[in-house]
């Protein structure tokens, strides 16, 4: 796997489930470094700040660009980080097993962001014990 270098202030990770994004955050890049953390030799690490922003509120081009790559895989719940160039939003990688870190990705929905993740599992485990 290869990709271009291009260095921004921040990424942007979309999150997305079932088709939906649900949560929108800029991690910033970690200070004097390229990327949003920056390990030591010692195993210490210093990470670059984020912000979280409602979905509605986020670059509508880059959610919508985020949604689309996600919509490519399937309806799961991924983490689709992305950052903005001048020719529009480009997709650095799709997580499918996005981290959610209290107090980040958290921030604007508070609880309600777990009670959104939790009701789709149960509606999905319905599904499947309906069926047999």
């Amino acid at each position: 796997l290869a990709q271009e270098y291009m260095y921004t202030e921040f990424d942007w990770r979309i999150g997305i489930l079932n088709r939906r994004p649900i949560f929108a955050c800029q991690y910033f890049m970690s200070r004097s470094h390229w990327q949003i953390m920056k390990y030591k030799d010692s195993g210490e690490y210093i990470e670059g700040a984020s912000k979280t922003w409602a979905v509605d509120e986020a670059p509508q081009d880059v959610v919508r660009t985020a949604l689309d790559a996600a919509n490519l895989i399937g309806d799961g719940f991924y983490g689709v980080d992305a950052k903005q160039s001048d020719k529009g939003p480009v997709i650095i990688e799709v997580n499918d097993n996005p981290s959610i870190d209290s107090g980040v990705e958290d921030k604007v929905l508070g609880d309600d962001l777990y009670r959104i993740i939790i009701e789709e599992f149960i509606r999905r485990l319905d599904v499947m014990t309906s069926r047999r």
